[in-house]
């Protein structure tokens, strides 16, 4: 019971300051998303031992020129900040070798794209014209969808979806997840219709979007498992009080965040809601 009201009360704390800060996006929502995932990209290199390591320092600098180019929109510089991440990176294995394995190398540079990068389209959704209506597509699709999952998975799930993986997933919770997230997308897109007096032909598109976007979603949940699973560790962290570390709350976000960004612009080039 106290374990429930912990998470609960964790649950409502992230709920308002997700409210706050994409409600008034910009600076608000650029500094949340950017202190997460450097909280993020830590817990990733603490599984991988170099989140207090030179490797896990070159990562570091990386995320803050990351998020240095995006606030000031310079991205025809991440090439060049990519390239000089591998550049350093090499040097660092090079010259203190055997001290760093190859996969402690690889780490560093995959957490900034998986973390850093991937987390960062929330804002970046944010900035969409219309992205204060789009962005919450992203949490509908991602927490929606892990909630419908878990219901439906605990009331009938039978068939064992990645018993190897996560023994308390379903196939039947899979599919409730995504029947969730259209179901909630519905919903949001009859009131973004009425709200900003879109067509029939986008209400069907911000459906669709949800709906894939939870299929990415589970797939991003199952992916950071997998992680957890190979480094033999339950969780990523305990910063929110019930629920983990960063990435055990936002596993399915991660990959969420950038599909419904791209779904959302390709999609809104096509019928008008871009």
């Amino acid at each position: 019971m106290k374990s429930f009201v912990t998470r609960l009360i964790s649950g409502i704390f992230l709920i308002l300051i997700a409210l706050f800060t994409i409600i008034n996006g910009g600076v608000y929502l650029f500094v949340v998303v950017a202190a997460l995932s450097m909280v993020g990209l830590y817990e990733l290199y603490r599984i991988f031992k170099v989140h207090n390591r030179l490797l896990g320092i070159v990562g570091y600098l990386a995320a803050i020129g990351y998020y240095t180019l995006l606030y000031f929109g310079r991205s025809d510089y991440y090439m060049l900040l990519f390239l000089a991440v591998i550049a350093l990176l090499l040097l660092v294995y090079v010259f203190s070798f055997p001290k760093y394995s190859a996969e402690q190398v690889m780490s560093v540079f995959f957490g900034l794209f998986y973390v850093v990068v991937m987390l960062s389209y929330i804002y970046q959704t944010r900035e969409l014209p219309d992205g204060a209506f789009i962005v919450w597509l992203i949490f509908i699709a991602s927490w929606g969808s892990d909630t419908g999952a878990y219901c439906v998975g605990s009331l009938i799930g039978k068939h064992k979806f990645a018993p190897r993986l996560s023994p308390k997933k379903s196939v039947e919770g899979a599919i409730g997840g995504i029947a969730a997230a259209v179901l909630l997308g519905t919903a949001y897109a009859w009131i973004v219709q009425y709200a900003l007096g879109y067509a029939d032909r986008t209400k069907v598109v911000l459906v669709i979007i949800c709906g894939l976007g939870s299929i990415l979603a589970q797939l991003g949940d199952l992916a950071a498992s997998a992680i957890k699973r190979n480094k033999d560790a339950k969780d990523y962290g305990d910063i929110i009080p019930g629920h983990g570390g960063v990435l055990d709350r936002f596993d399915s976000v991660i990959i969420t965040a950038p599909v419904i960004y791209y779904l959302a612009f390709f999609f809104g080039k096509m019928t008008g809601l871009l």
